[in-house]
């Protein structure tokens, strides 16, 4: 399922392969999300010529609209969305918590939280549903994707030590619940091997008694994989990367590490320095549709002569972002992109660009978007080469 091949002599970065129902994927990797069956405003066959290893989707946006019995009619996620390389699900308890949990009515929050679940209402209709860690599995199952997440108690920071220990007591509970019910429905011979990959994952916020007791609990249960949640959700970087420096080393070295929701670049360099695997994040896409795009530094890069600042939590030190937005891009006449494999942006012009987006043309949101996935995937491209030569 999961090969380590090699560890960095410079740093605790690694390279690995996870072998999925649709394909292996070598590790470390970056996951486009593609959150309700679709990375916004791109194709699966323009993911596909930028060569995305996998995808991310959402459980609780798809049991949302238009629902996992559909996709599942439709022959599943993979045949629904056009995608034949692995798919990765989160069990949607982030976006219970954040999306519905964030709403209120009569000054009451719209999620009640129970021993055996959650119950929320949709943020589309307002209907009432209740998402058990059974029913979060079941769903995944029925999409058809290659991994699958337990539903956890995700906390948003700064949170009380009350909150972060009930949270973790709670993720345990739903994550034995889910693993037995994993056993139940991928146990017998004609489905053995049908089933997904099964990540949990580890809560506890800033706190590490409670970070490596989460981590010690669900190691006990045993699981394909393990997600480190509940970071990137209002802490700084710093803080991030010292939960990162006592807690991945206690990680099961034979299975891929998974930082959720991770993030921009020098976040990604830097947690894979400290042994992280997988990242996913919507800032590619979301930064794209507001005009934003990523260049690296060197105007003759490379992704197999690039190397990273050797100094530690150097912020862009080896790319930088501009605002298209800006009036100063009007009369630039570059091209978007000149070192891009995509022809349109380096025969566009930024002057071009600006024009999109002052007119409101979605094509704009594409390019732009088009633009950060090709620089994040160069970026996993760069990672691996340098911890391949031990440059990282």
């Amino acid at each position: 399922m999961f090969k380590l091949v090699k560890t960095s002599v410079k740093s605790k970065a690694r390279l690995g392969i996870l072998k999925t129902k649709h394909g292996s994927v070598e590790t470390p990797f970056f996951m486009p999300c593609a959150t309700q069956g679709a990375v916004k405003t791109i194709s699966a066959p323009e993911m596909r010529k930028l060569k995305a290893p996998i995808l991310l989707a959402n459980t609780y946006h798809l049991m949302l609209q238009p629902g996992e019995k559909l996709i599942k009619r439709a022959g599943g996620l993979h045949k629904f969305m056009d995608w034949q390389k692995p798919i990765l699900t989160d069990s949607g308890g982030f976006q219970v918590f954040s999306l519905a949990g964030g709403k209120k009515k009569n000054g009451q929050n719209l999620v009640k939280l129970t021993q055996n679940g959650v119950r929320f209402k949709s943020y589309i209709d307002g209907k009432e549903h209740y998402l058990t860690p059974e029913k979060a599995l079941k769903i995944q199952a029925d999409l058809g994707v290659d991994i699958a997440v337990a539903l956890d108690v995700c906390v948003k920071l700064p949170a009380g030590k009350e909150d972060l220990k009930n949270a973790v007591e709670l993720t345990t509970y739903w994550a034995e619940k889910t693993k037995n019910y994993h056993k139940k429905l991928f146990l017998n011979a004609a489905t053995a091997g049908v089933g997904p990959l099964l990540f949990a994952v580890i809560q506890g916020g800033l706190d590490k008694k409670l970070r490596l007791k989460s981590l010690r609990e669900l190691t006990n249960i045993g699981w394909d994989g393990y997600n480190i949640g509940g970071l990137s959700v209002g802490e700084t970087a710093e803080e991030m990367y010292k939960v990162l420096d006592y807690l991945v080393p206690e990680m099961p070295e034979n299975r891929p590490r998974y930082l959720m929701g991770v993030g921009y670049p020098e976040n990604i360099v830097e947690a894979v320095k400290r042994g992280v695997d997988m990242f996913d994040c919507v800032i590619p896409t979301r930064e794209g549709r507001h005009g934003r795009i990523f260049l690296w530094k060197n105007s003759k890069f490379s992704i197999f002569n690039f190397q990273f600042s050797k100094k530690s939590k150097t912020k862009n030190n080896f790319y930088y972002t501009i605002n298209v937005n800006r009036s100063k891009f009007a009369n630039d006449f570059s091209p978007i992109n000149e070192n891009s494999k995509i022809p349109e942006l380096r025969q566009c012009s930024l002057s071009y660009l600006h024009h999109l987006f002052k007119i409101k043309e979605p094509l704009g949101a594409r390019l732009a978007s088009l633009n950060n996935l090709e620089f994040y995937l160069d970026l996993m491209k760069s990672i691996k080469y340098n911890i391949n030569n031990n440059k990282l």
